[in-house]
Protein backbone atom coordinates (compact mmCIF):
# COMPACT_ATOMS: atom_id res chain seq x y z
CA UNK A 1 0.00 0.00 0.00
CA UNK A 2 2.94 1.98 -0.08
CA UNK A 3 2.19 5.63 -1.65
CA UNK A 4 -1.48 5.35 -0.75
CA UNK A 5 -3.22 8.34 0.64
CA UNK A 6 -4.25 8.11 4.48
CA UNK A 7 -7.37 9.32 5.32
CA UNK A 8 -6.81 10.76 9.00
CA UNK A 9 -9.68 10.79 11.36
CA UNK A 10 -9.55 14.66 11.14
CA UNK A 11 -9.40 15.32 7.78
CA UNK A 12 -13.09 17.06 6.25
CA UNK A 13 -15.45 13.86 5.11
CA UNK A 14 -14.90 15.00 1.45
CA UNK A 15 -10.87 14.45 1.49
CA UNK A 16 -10.55 11.59 -1.23
CA UNK A 17 -7.69 12.31 -3.47
CA UNK A 18 -8.71 12.22 -7.15
CA UNK A 19 -9.77 8.92 -8.37
CA UNK A 20 -7.13 8.65 -11.30
CA UNK A 21 -4.65 7.74 -8.64
CA UNK A 22 -5.97 4.79 -7.95
CA UNK A 23 -3.79 1.61 -7.85
CA UNK A 24 -3.73 -0.82 -11.07
CA UNK A 25 -2.67 -3.89 -9.01
CA UNK A 26 -5.05 -4.28 -7.18
CA UNK A 27 -7.64 -2.36 -9.52
CA UNK A 28 -8.58 0.91 -8.13
CA UNK A 29 -7.21 1.08 -4.49
CA UNK A 30 -7.34 4.48 -3.57
CA UNK A 31 -6.97 5.03 -0.17
CA UNK A 32 -6.97 3.75 3.40
CA UNK A 33 -8.61 5.08 6.50
CA UNK A 34 -11.04 7.49 8.40
CA UNK A 35 -13.76 6.29 9.09
CA UNK A 36 -17.67 5.13 7.79
CA UNK A 37 -19.54 8.07 8.92
CA UNK A 38 -22.44 9.59 6.66
CA UNK A 39 -20.75 12.05 5.41
CA UNK A 40 -17.79 10.92 4.46
CA UNK A 41 -19.88 7.82 3.15
CA UNK A 42 -21.89 10.08 0.28
CA UNK A 43 -18.97 11.95 -0.04
CA UNK A 44 -17.29 8.71 -1.60
CA UNK A 45 -20.18 7.47 -3.81
CA UNK A 46 -20.63 10.87 -5.15
CA UNK A 47 -17.43 10.76 -6.15
CA UNK A 48 -17.19 7.62 -7.35
CA UNK A 49 -15.75 5.91 -4.16
CA UNK A 50 -16.84 2.96 -1.92
CA UNK A 51 -15.36 1.27 0.84
CA UNK A 52 -14.43 -2.23 0.87
CA UNK A 53 -12.50 -4.04 3.29
CA UNK A 54 -11.80 -7.00 5.68
CA UNK A 55 -11.74 -7.46 9.39
CA UNK A 56 -8.68 -6.43 10.94
CA UNK A 57 -8.30 -4.31 7.74
CA UNK A 58 -7.80 0.01 8.10
CA UNK A 59 -11.38 1.27 5.76
CA UNK A 60 -9.98 0.58 2.34
CA UNK A 61 -11.43 2.95 -0.84
CA UNK A 62 -11.90 1.98 -3.89
CA UNK A 63 -12.43 3.44 -7.47
CA UNK A 64 -12.03 0.89 -10.11
CA UNK A 65 -11.60 1.11 -14.13
CA UNK A 66 -13.72 0.14 -15.79
CA UNK A 67 -16.54 -0.04 -13.98
CA UNK A 68 -19.40 -2.56 -13.90
CA UNK A 69 -23.20 -0.68 -14.43
CA UNK A 70 -26.35 -1.75 -14.85
CA UNK A 71 -28.62 0.36 -17.06
CA UNK A 72 -32.27 -0.45 -16.17
CA UNK A 73 -33.05 -0.31 -19.37
CA UNK A 74 -30.71 -3.72 -20.22
CA UNK A 75 -31.73 -5.78 -17.35
CA UNK A 76 -31.80 -9.45 -18.53
CA UNK A 77 -34.29 -11.68 -17.23
CA UNK A 78 -33.91 -14.79 -17.93
CA UNK A 79 -36.41 -17.46 -19.23
CA UNK A 80 -35.82 -19.61 -15.98
CA UNK A 81 -35.96 -16.36 -14.17
CA UNK A 82 -39.47 -15.07 -15.94
CA UNK A 83 -40.96 -19.01 -14.94
CA UNK A 84 -40.05 -18.78 -11.29
CA UNK A 85 -41.05 -15.20 -11.15
CA UNK A 86 -44.35 -15.88 -13.12
CA UNK A 87 -45.51 -18.62 -10.67
CA UNK A 88 -45.70 -16.30 -7.81
CA UNK A 89 -44.22 -18.22 -5.06
CA UNK A 90 -42.41 -14.77 -4.03
CA UNK A 91 -44.12 -11.89 -2.36
CA UNK A 92 -41.59 -8.58 -1.96
CA UNK A 93 -41.23 -5.26 0.13
CA UNK A 94 -38.64 -2.57 0.18
CA UNK A 95 -37.18 -1.11 3.54
CA UNK A 96 -39.08 -3.52 5.26
CA UNK A 97 -36.13 -6.02 7.25
CA UNK A 98 -33.04 -4.05 5.69
CA UNK A 99 -31.12 -5.21 8.80
CA UNK A 100 -32.24 -8.81 7.67
CA UNK A 101 -31.05 -8.22 4.18
CA UNK A 102 -27.91 -7.08 5.58
CA UNK A 103 -27.39 -10.03 7.43
CA UNK A 104 -28.19 -12.12 5.11
CA UNK A 105 -25.63 -10.95 2.61
CA UNK A 106 -23.12 -10.89 5.52
CA UNK A 107 -23.60 -14.52 5.35
CA UNK A 108 -22.36 -14.82 1.57
CA UNK A 109 -19.01 -13.41 -0.10
CA UNK A 110 -18.69 -10.09 -2.07
CA UNK A 111 -18.63 -10.46 -5.36
CA UNK A 112 -16.35 -13.65 -6.44
CA UNK A 113 -14.59 -13.31 -3.26
CA UNK A 114 -13.77 -16.73 -1.73
CA UNK A 115 -14.96 -17.28 1.85
CA UNK A 116 -15.82 -14.89 5.24
CA UNK A 117 -17.89 -11.95 5.02
CA UNK A 118 -16.85 -8.20 3.79
CA UNK A 119 -19.61 -7.08 6.57
CA UNK A 120 -17.93 -5.92 9.49
CA UNK A 121 -19.66 -5.05 12.27
CA UNK A 122 -18.92 -0.89 11.42
CA UNK A 123 -20.53 -1.76 8.16
CA UNK A 124 -22.94 -2.98 9.77
CA UNK A 125 -23.83 0.05 12.08
CA UNK A 126 -22.84 2.80 9.02
CA UNK A 127 -25.55 1.29 6.46
CA UNK A 128 -28.17 0.83 9.30
CA UNK A 129 -27.73 4.21 9.88
CA UNK A 130 -27.52 5.44 6.60
CA UNK A 131 -30.89 3.30 6.01
CA UNK A 132 -32.26 5.30 8.95
CA UNK A 133 -31.33 8.44 7.88
CA UNK A 134 -33.47 7.75 4.50
CA UNK A 135 -29.80 7.39 2.15
CA UNK A 136 -29.87 2.90 1.74
CA UNK A 137 -32.62 1.10 0.64
CA UNK A 138 -33.84 -2.46 0.55
CA UNK A 139 -35.27 -4.74 -1.61
CA UNK A 140 -36.97 -8.13 0.24
CA UNK A 141 -38.21 -11.43 -1.29
CA UNK A 142 -40.56 -13.69 1.01
CA UNK A 143 -41.51 -17.14 0.63
CA UNK A 144 -44.24 -16.96 3.11
CA UNK A 145 -42.88 -15.60 6.77
CA UNK A 146 -39.22 -16.42 5.29
CA UNK A 147 -37.07 -14.13 4.10
CA UNK A 148 -34.82 -15.87 1.21
CA UNK A 149 -33.70 -13.00 -0.40
CA UNK A 150 -33.02 -8.95 -1.16
CA UNK A 151 -30.59 -6.61 -2.39
CA UNK A 152 -29.88 -3.81 -0.60
CA UNK A 153 -27.42 -0.53 -1.40
CA UNK A 154 -27.37 3.45 -0.98
CA UNK A 155 -29.08 5.68 -3.68
CA UNK A 156 -27.85 9.30 -3.87
CA UNK A 157 -29.49 10.90 -6.92
CA UNK A 158 -30.96 9.13 -9.61
CA UNK A 159 -28.00 6.60 -9.21
CA UNK A 160 -28.54 3.73 -7.13
CA UNK A 161 -25.29 2.23 -5.74
CA UNK A 162 -25.94 -1.70 -5.41
CA UNK A 163 -23.63 -3.19 -2.26
CA UNK A 164 -24.85 -6.63 -2.15
CA UNK A 165 -27.86 -9.49 -2.91
CA UNK A 166 -28.36 -12.70 -1.13
CA UNK A 167 -30.56 -15.90 -1.81
CA UNK A 168 -31.52 -18.78 0.20
CA UNK A 169 -33.85 -20.00 -2.34
CA UNK A 170 -33.99 -20.60 -6.40
CA UNK A 171 -33.77 -16.97 -8.19
CA UNK A 172 -34.79 -15.02 -4.94
CA UNK A 173 -32.07 -12.42 -5.21
CA UNK A 174 -32.47 -12.15 -9.01
CA UNK A 175 -36.24 -11.71 -8.45
CA UNK A 176 -34.82 -8.85 -5.89
CA UNK A 177 -32.95 -7.47 -8.64
CA UNK A 178 -35.70 -7.05 -11.12
CA UNK A 179 -38.35 -5.66 -8.87
CA UNK A 180 -35.45 -3.08 -7.52
CA UNK A 181 -34.84 -2.06 -11.40
CA UNK A 182 -38.21 -1.56 -12.25
CA UNK A 183 -38.75 0.78 -8.99
CA UNK A 184 -36.05 2.51 -10.11
CA UNK A 185 -37.76 2.90 -13.46
CA UNK A 186 -40.44 4.33 -11.82
CA UNK A 187 -38.16 6.86 -9.39
CA UNK A 188 -36.55 8.05 -12.90
CA UNK A 189 -33.48 6.31 -12.12
CA UNK A 190 -31.07 6.61 -14.42
CA UNK A 191 -28.10 3.87 -13.67
CA UNK A 192 -27.28 0.65 -10.87
CA UNK A 193 -24.09 0.84 -9.67
CA UNK A 194 -22.79 -2.64 -9.77
CA UNK A 195 -18.88 -1.68 -8.38
CA UNK A 196 -16.82 -5.04 -9.97
CA UNK A 197 -17.40 -6.90 -12.90
CA UNK A 198 -18.59 -10.68 -12.56
CA UNK A 199 -20.11 -13.44 -15.12
CA UNK A 200 -22.88 -13.29 -12.38
CA UNK A 201 -23.46 -9.64 -13.02
CA UNK A 202 -23.28 -9.82 -16.92
CA UNK A 203 -25.80 -12.51 -16.87
CA UNK A 204 -28.21 -10.12 -15.36
CA UNK A 205 -27.61 -7.26 -18.31
CA UNK A 206 -24.31 -5.09 -16.48
CA UNK A 207 -21.67 -4.04 -18.52
CA UNK A 208 -18.59 -2.22 -17.97
CA UNK A 209 -17.86 1.41 -18.50
CA UNK A 210 -14.62 3.58 -18.45
CA UNK A 211 -14.52 5.00 -15.00
CA UNK A 212 -14.23 8.63 -17.13
CA UNK A 213 -17.84 7.70 -18.53
CA UNK A 214 -18.98 6.29 -15.03
CA UNK A 215 -17.73 9.63 -13.29
CA UNK A 216 -19.72 11.87 -15.71
CA UNK A 217 -22.93 9.96 -15.11
CA UNK A 218 -22.55 10.87 -11.22
CA UNK A 219 -22.00 14.88 -12.15
CA UNK A 220 -25.17 14.35 -13.96
CA UNK A 221 -27.47 12.37 -12.19
CA UNK A 222 -26.28 12.18 -8.57
CA UNK A 223 -26.03 15.49 -7.14
CA UNK A 224 -29.49 16.32 -5.16
CA UNK A 225 -30.69 14.16 -2.62
CA UNK A 226 -33.69 13.36 -2.11
CA UNK A 227 -33.25 11.21 1.51
CA UNK A 228 -36.62 9.58 2.39
CA UNK A 229 -37.85 5.70 3.36
CA UNK A 230 -38.99 4.18 0.06
CA UNK A 231 -42.08 2.17 -0.39
CA UNK A 232 -43.06 -0.53 -3.11
CA UNK A 233 -44.65 1.51 -5.30
CA UNK A 234 -44.78 -0.55 -8.74
CA UNK A 235 -46.73 -3.98 -9.30
CA UNK A 236 -44.84 -7.15 -8.37
CA UNK A 237 -47.69 -9.25 -9.86
CA UNK A 238 -46.73 -8.98 -13.54
CA UNK A 239 -42.85 -9.72 -13.28
CA UNK A 240 -43.04 -12.89 -15.10
CA UNK A 241 -43.74 -9.86 -18.45
CA UNK A 242 -42.26 -7.00 -17.13
CA UNK A 243 -40.02 -5.51 -20.01
CA UNK A 244 -37.33 -2.97 -18.80
CA UNK A 245 -36.86 -1.31 -22.00
CA UNK A 246 -40.35 -1.26 -22.80
CA UNK A 247 -40.83 0.89 -19.12
CA UNK A 248 -38.22 2.71 -19.64
CA UNK A 249 -39.00 4.20 -22.68
CA UNK A 250 -42.44 5.17 -21.57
Amino acid sequence: MTGLHWITPDEPADAFPPVDRALRDPDGLLAVGGDLSRDRLLSAYKKGIFPWFNPGQPVLWWSPDPRAVLFPAELHLSRRLRRTLKRKSFTFSIDADFEGVIRGCATTARHDQAGGTWITDDMFAAYCDLHAKGHAHSVEVWSGANLVGGIYGVACGRVFFGESMFSRDTDASKAALAVLVREMIARGFAVLDCQVASAHLASLGSREIPRDAFLRLLEIHAEHDSPGRWQLGVATDDLGTFDPAGEART
